[in-house]
């Protein structure tokens, strides 16, 4: 009823500023409307709370209501409701008090799948694979990982009592939460003897002193030539951006400007701090996955020819996001502005403001994209994200690569290997051998692991397209031959996939007693990405050639 009552009174007192706003119609036709419409909206919520057959939630209604009118602007502009504020500042922060833990659901059960390294979970004595049973007196087994979630956050130093299922054993821990701090470089490390690798995953607080540490420290250790992986990292804090920008590139230089409608959201971000190092050649790792703050930071230094870029194409997010307080403790995150970068590009892919007949927002034309040059007169272009310079085709995976891993099938059998044995060597060492691979095939006898591969789902679609179109019954005995030509042998794909197959157990093993970090460094040697820039940061002629403009031959 409490809630009823503020969201009743909540309208009332829009339809009375609405009212005032009426009286403006002859001046500003979009004031009037915009009352207009909050009048509408009052009323019939307080229609719906008298006359609808059933109870109604006003509080619910209307934050649906809500979101969906968000809905129509862009997929950044999002109402936050004061219960979900803490997420949001966790979110943008990187700290939370709780356990220090990412929990997941695998093969129906709520389990640990990573604690992260020096926080409760993991001093306690919780470990990847352990299923959630209890939270305190709840029991958890049937919840949603999201509301298990939310039990195992508090204040820091008070007291939360987990209980878990491990193999066969029922364990109780009793923890303190504290202030958990998210690690925005989870590994970094020297790729070889004058190669050092960065990692970093976010932007939240801190990010650029953490990777001014790191930088810092692997130059002490020899390293020459660096790398920085952006892979999969999907942004956060805009000063953080320009902090790791300022660790390559002169003070004073600038980094990102964002403009929009209003006078006061209009900014030009510069170089605050003298670099660590302006001449150390340097590889950024981008992929489809690289947002935001990760894409001002590889445009920044693209524009500068400070670095060369190898992967794939980034995301395309040149929007910029201010957080607005609303009434009760609500706030908005809206979209305010663009960013460009040096060079006076835009990068946003996605135009919101036009879509197409099914309401979907289209991509930027190729047509009104708009050329660019960077210092060293190199072209490149707004409206298609950041492109990298060196182009490293995404890894294809077999589907019983694929099968294995998302039925869950490689973390049970880890599960068990973790329970055998105390410990592995370095993650950089450790290799799954013919013996341990041959024990993982025996493992998996009788268990259901089945999949399709592309070649039979083009041959199903090709079966219903030709039973569609009249022509099944003249080519079905074809059809019947390819189909026994290419019946996948599932015995036989774990021979011939065997490589990929193992990468992914290792992987799964090294998580088990190195965390996120071990998982990162035990890739350095197999990943196609670090591959390519090793090789362009080992050969200084390919890598200069690549930040210089492409001359025309005549």
């Amino acid at each position: 009823m409490r809630k009823r009552n503020s969201i009743i009174a909540i309208f009332l007192v829009l339809i009375i500023g609405g009212g005032m706003l009426v009286s403006f119609k002859g001046k500003n036709d979009k004031l009037f409307l915009i009352a207009k419409n909050l009048d509408i909206f009052a009323s019939l919520i307080r229609e719906l709370d008298s006359f609808y057959v059933d109870e109604i939630n006003p509080d619910e209604l209307v934050t649906v209501g809500i979101n969906a009118m968000l809905e129509e602007l862009d997929p950044y502009t999002t109402y936050i409701p004061e219960e979900e504020s803490e997420d949001f500042r966790t979110m943008t922060t990187g700290e939370y008090g709780g356990i220090g833990a990412m929990i997941g659901n695998r093969t129906g059960k709520n389990m640990i799948l990573m604690p992260y390294e020096g926080f409760p979970a993991e001093s306690s004595g919780l470990r990847i694979g352990d299923e959630l049973l209890k939270v305190d007196t709840v029991d958890v087994v049937e919840l949603v990982t999201s509301d298990i979630s939310e039990m195992l956050k508090g204040p820091a130093n008070t007291p939360v009592e987990v209980v878990v299922k491990r193999n066969q054993d029922t364990l109780s821990f009793a923890i303190t939460r504290k202030k958990i701090v998210i690690n925005n470089v989870p590994f970094y490390g020297m790729v070889n003897d004058n190669i050092g690798y960065i990692k970093l995953t976010d932007f939240t607080t801190n990010a650029g002193d953490d990777v001014r540490k790191a930088l810092v420290e692997l130059k002490s250790r020899g390293a020459e030539r660096l790398i920085l992986d952006l892979r999969d990292n999907p942004g956060g804090i805009l000063k953080e951006a320009v902090d790791i920008v300022s660790l390559f590139v002169p003070k004073g230089k600038e980094v990102v400007s964002t403009i929009g409608k209003l006078e006061n959201v209009n900014a030009e971000y510069k170089t605050t701090r003298s670099p660590v190092d302006k001449r150390m050649p340097l590889a950024v790792l981008i992929n489809e996955r690289s947002a935001s703050a990760s894409e001002i930071v590889s445009g920044a230094l693209q524009d500068y020819d400070r670095a060369v870029l190898v992967g794939r194409k980034t995301f395309g997010k040149g929007l910029v996001q201010s957080t607005i307080p609303l009434s009760y403790n609500s706030q908005v995150k809206v979209t305010t502005a663009k960013y460009y970068i040096p060079s006076g590009r835009c990068i946003q892919e996605i135009d919101y403001s036009k879509r197409d007949g099914d309401g979907r927002a289209t991509t930027v034309a190729d047509s009104l994209r708009r050329e660019f040059k960077t210092k060293n007169g190199r072209t490149v272009w707004d409206g298609e994200g950041i492109m990298p310079d060196k182009e490293v085709e995404a890894r294809k995976y077999a589907p019983i690569t694929y099968s294995l891993v998302a039925r869950s099938l490689v973390f049970e059998y880890v599960n068990e290997f973790y329970y055998d044995h105390d410990s592995i060597v370095s993650p950089r060492s450790f290799e799954v051998d013919d013996e341990l691979y041959g024990e993982f095939v025996n493992w998996l006898e009788g268990k259901e692991y089945d999949y399709v591969t592309r070649v039979e789902k083009t041959i199903e679609d090709l079966e219903e397209y030709a039973k569609e179109e009249k022509y099944f019954e003249e080519i079905q005995s074809e059809i019947d031959s390819l189909k026994k030509s290419v019946s996948h042998n599932k015995e036989q794909d774990l021979v011939t996939f065997k490589d990929e197959i193992k990468e992914a157990l290792k992987d799964e093993i090294v998580s088990r007693y190195y965390y996120e970090g071990g998982v990162v460094e035990a890739s350095l040697d197999n990943d196609l990405e670090i591959a390519q820039a090793v090789e362009l940061l080992s050969n200084e002629g390919g890598y200069e050639e690549l930040l210089q403009p492409v001359v025309a031959k005549k």
